[in-house]
C-alpha cells in the first residue's frame, strides 16, 4: 500500500488550510498514494479558539474533506475539532474517502508541558480501525503516542499499520522523545507507523508565542521492526512511500511480543 504523510503547517482559518490540504491530496494522488496523511489540528492550529471553529462530521469543513478524498480518489486522515455535549469541543480525526468514512476522537489528552488541553477539548473513549484494500489500519493522535496499549489495541482489531497525526510540542528534548516513542510504538505493536506531524512554523517563516504545541516537523514512516524507513526534516514536506503488510507477519513471527504478552489482556 503507497501512503502519503503530508507534513503542512496549517493557520487558524479552517478555509484556507482546505486549500492546502486539496493540493497536497491531489500531489499526493498523482504520486499513486491510496492514502493521504494529515496532521492533528488540520482544520485549525493550537493557539486559535477552537469553540467557535468546531463543526460536526456532517458540517461544511468536513463535507469539503469529503470532497477533496473524492476528487483525488484516495482517502484523506485529516485532524478536525467537532462539538463536545459538555461545551468543549473533541479532537477528532476524520478518515473518509474511498468508501471508509470513520472518525476517531482523541483518547489521551495533552495536559502536560505546561499546556492543558482538557481545559477545551473531551476526552474519546472508543479504539477506531478500518479497512482499506482489505488492510486493517488504526487510528491514533499525538499524545497518544506514549500510551503503548491503545496501538496493541489496534494490533488486536488485526490492524498492521497506524496512523499517528500530530501536532507535537516544541521544547528541549521534544524532538528526541517524538522519535524514540514512534519507534517504540511501531515495535512494541509490531505495525507499521506513520507519524504525522505539524512542520515547525519557524521553518515556514511563522512566529509563535505561548505554550500551544504547533509542531515540529521529522514526520516518519516507521516499520513493524521499529527501524525508520522514511523521515521528513522539519520543513513542509510531502512523503510518500510504499508500506509491505507481509513484512507485519514475518516480524511477528520472528518478534512474538503480542503473543507473549502475560499482562494486558485475557491469559
Amino acid at each position: 500500500m503507497r501512503i502519503a504523510l503530508s507534513q503542512i503547517t496549517t493557520g487558524p482559518d479552517p478555509k484556507a488550510n482546505l486549500v492546502t490540504l486539496r493540493e497536497q491530496a491531489l500531489r499526493a494522488a498523482a504520486d499513486g498514494a491510496r492514502i493521504a496523511v494529515f496532521p492533528e489540528a488540520a482544520m485549525a492550529c493550537f493557539g486559535t479558539r477552537l469553540g467557535p471553529l468546531a463543526e460536526p462530521l456532517d458540517g461544511p469543513w468536513a463535507t469539503e474533506v469529503r470532497r477533496i478524498a473524492e476528487d483525488a480518489g484516495l482517502v484523506v486522515v485529516a485532524g478536525m475539532f467537532t462539538p463536545a455535549p459538555d461545551g468543549r469541543v473533541t479532537n477528532t480525526l476524520l478518515a473518509t474517502g474511498l468508501g471508509v468514512e470513520a472518525a476517531y476522537d482523541k483518547i489521551h489528552l495533552y495536559d502536560a508541558f505546561g499546556f492543558a488541553e482538557s481545559k477545551n477539548v473531551a476526552p474519546g473513549s472508543e479504539v477506531v480501525t478500518f479497512a482499506l484494500d482489505g488492510v486493517r489500519i488504526g487510528l491514533a493522535t499525538c499524545y497518544d503516542v506514549r500510551f503503548p496499549e491503545l496501538f496493541r489495541a489496534h494490533a488486536d482489531a488485526g490492524a498492521v499499520l497506524s496512523l499517528l497525526p500530530a501536532s507535537w510540542g516544541a521544547g528541549p528534548g521534544k524532538r528526541e522523545q517524538w522519535e524514540l516513542l514512534t519507534r517504540a510504538r511501531a515495535l512494541d505493536a509490531t505495525v507499521w507507523l506513520a507519524a504525522v506531524g505539524q512542520a515547525d512554523p519557524a521553518a515556514s517563516g511563522l512566529s509563535t508565542t505561548g505554550s500551544a504545541p504547533t509542531g515540529i516537523g521529522y514526520s516518519a514512516l516507521v516499520g513493524p521492526d521499529g527501524t525508520v524507513r522514511e523521515r521528513l526534516e522539519a520543513a513542509p514536506g510531502l512523503l510518500v512511500a510504499d508500506v509491505d503488510t507481509d513484512e507485519v507477519t514475518a516480524v511477528r513471527r520472528t518478534v512474538s511480543v503480542l503473543a507473549n504478552r502475560r499482562l494486558g489482556k485475557e491469559i
